[in-house]
């Protein structure tokens, strides 16, 4: 009869939360029991357990057997107790010293013959085992995932036998070293597949310096759909601590993270029958929805007035606060959100609307219906909204001579090296910072005034004006907003009633 503890992770969302599995030998008749909030997973442990450390040689202890995963409020799933069972059991049983347990953390599922199958939620557990500096074992197949947490300590084990020599000191396991990984990730498409377009490609390199969210409105077949799947290719390369966030959530949707795809800008382009608790989370057991999937990348909405109204409408409170807290009885949890929000449409429900080719067959009132489908706040969210015309049929036929995503790519990164000693990326610059950071000469002012106050724009269109104007300034490498600049970005708003194809073009 005896009790021992060992120190384990449960995984709940982006965390990994501490457990202690406390296993206590008792007198009485043989019974094993789990307490402390277990799912059916969890319950399931006791039947694996028995069998793999009788398969395994280790003797069984008929004894009373009550294991505890504390704290007992937080809920416990999945298979990753089952190693930490194991070795209390094995503990509290004098099969193994206790005090060779302390300072590591275990999580592995066990098969019936003591082999340890991978679990989900083993990057969370790595990061939150890196923060107090203590050695993690989990199973060899968790082994590359984890190791995307560059400072943990890492002990990976094929079988429940391989641990136990570990830590009763007869076969000592070396630190996991992960194979070298690419460095370059998955390519995005490339810019220079896109033909003619200037307004278009204009408008995605404006967009990515300045992190701005852009709808494309235009006919079918005019190349909405190959523009934003290009955008990831123009954003600069993510720094680890964001490559590990983007990896963390994935990990909290999907339980794994595929590490081929580390560093690759998230692009998400869910169905326009994606429902609400899709597109930004939740469920019985809250999950990450689609734009805490894009998080440090590009959502792409394409079809956008065919998406429900109410999945449209939550986006509003994702756009502003870049986060998104899901509420449930149990408690909250909070999802980052931080995603680049682009959006396709047609002009009206046929799609020709304004097309010089095609003659559209929808009735002004039809039109009107299909675009109040996006509500005006959503509509006053996007910091510029643009028309892709049709291109010619001399510039689909003649030879490929346009910039590629690398040579574009280079002046976003220029661009957004000077929003760094700032502090701010320009379509996040805060309400209070945004006279000092975008200044303007009196000219430029003076039309900023004048389209305000002709075409009543909103305090937030105006907002965003500024906003985008100052990511053309940083392109131009000019200290202060400029004429051009700021007709520039107004053109990218059809209500301030400025031709785009008469604006400047920024230097």
């Amino acid at each position: 009869m005896g009790l021992a503890t060992v120190a384990s992770r449960a995984h709940v969302a982006l965390e990994a939360p501490p457990v202690s599995v406390e296993v206590d030998l008792a007198g009485g008749l043989p019974s094993f029991s789990i307490v402390g909030l277990p799912e059916t997973t969890v319950r399931e442990s006791k039947d694996r357990v028995r069998a793999a450390l009788r398969n395994c040689g280790f003797e069984f202890p008929p004894r009373r057997i009550i294991v505890n995963l504390a704290p007992a409020d937080l809920p416990k799933s999945g298979g990753r107790f089952d190693l930490p069972i194991a070795l209390g059991v094995l503990a509290a049983s004098g099969q193994m010293a206790g005090e060779s347990l302390q300072g590591a953390e275990f999580v592995g599922e066990l098969s019936l013959d003591g082999r340890l199958r991978p679990v989900g939620g083993s990057l969370s557990a790595a990061a939150a085992a890196a923060s107090e500096n203590v050695t993690l074992f989990l199973p060899a197949e968790n082994g590359c995932e984890a190791s995307l947490v560059s400072d943990a300590r890492l002990i990976t084990a094929p079988h429940l036998i391989a641990v136990w020599k570990h830590v009763t000191g007869q076969e000592k396991l070396s630190p996991f070293v992960p194979e070298r990984r690419k460095t370059d990730g998955i390519k995005a498409p490339d810019l220079a597949d896109v033909r003619g377009q200037s307004l278009a490609r204009r408008a995605l390199e404006i967009a990515a310096s300045g992190g701005h969210d852009i709808l494309m409105a235009g006919p079918p077949g005019t190349g909405k759909s190959m523009l934003a799947r290009r955008l990831p290719g123009l954003l600069p390369p993510m720094r680890r601590t964001e490559a590990l966030e983007t990896a963390l959530v994935v990990s909290a949707r999907d339980g794994r993270f595929d590490v081929d795809s580390w560093g690759a800008r998230p692009f998400r382009s869910p169905h326009h029958t994606a429902t609400v608790t899709a597109l930004v989370g939740g469920g019985n057991m809250p999950r990450p929805g689609e734009v805490s999937m894009a998080h440090r990348g590009v959502l792409f909405l394409d079809e956008l007035p065919e998406f429900p109204r109410a999945a449209l409408d939550a986006l509003r409170q994702p756009l502003e606060d870049r986060q998104v807290t899901i509420v449930r009885a149990r408690g909250c949890l909070t999802f980052p959100a931080d995603f680049q929000l682009v959006a396709a449409m047609n002009p009206c429900p046929c799609g020709y609307s304004g097309d010089p080719v095609y003659a559209c067959i929808c009735t002004p009132d039809a039109i009107r219906r299909y675009q109040g489908r996006v509500s005006g706040p959503l509509m006053d969210r996007f910091d510029m909204r643009i028309h892709v015309v049709r291109p010619g049929p001399a510039i689909l036929s003649g030879s490929a001579d346009e910039e590629d995503s690398e040579t574009v790519g280079r002046r976003v990164r220029r661009a957004r090296a000077r929003q760094q000693h700032r502090r701010f990326l320009n379509a996040r610059i805060p309400a209070d910072s945004l006279l000092d950071i975008c200044r303007a000469d009196r000219e430029a002012l003076e039309l900023l005034r004048t389209s305000v106050e002709r075409f009543h724009l909103s305090a937030r269109a105006c907002h965003r004006v500024l906003r985008v104007a100052r990511t053309i300034a940083d392109l131009a490498e000019k200290a202060e907003i400029g004429t051009d600049d700021m007709s520039e970005a107004l053109a990218m708003r059809p209500e301030a009633g400025i031709d785009p194809r008469a604006a400047g073009t920024g230097g």
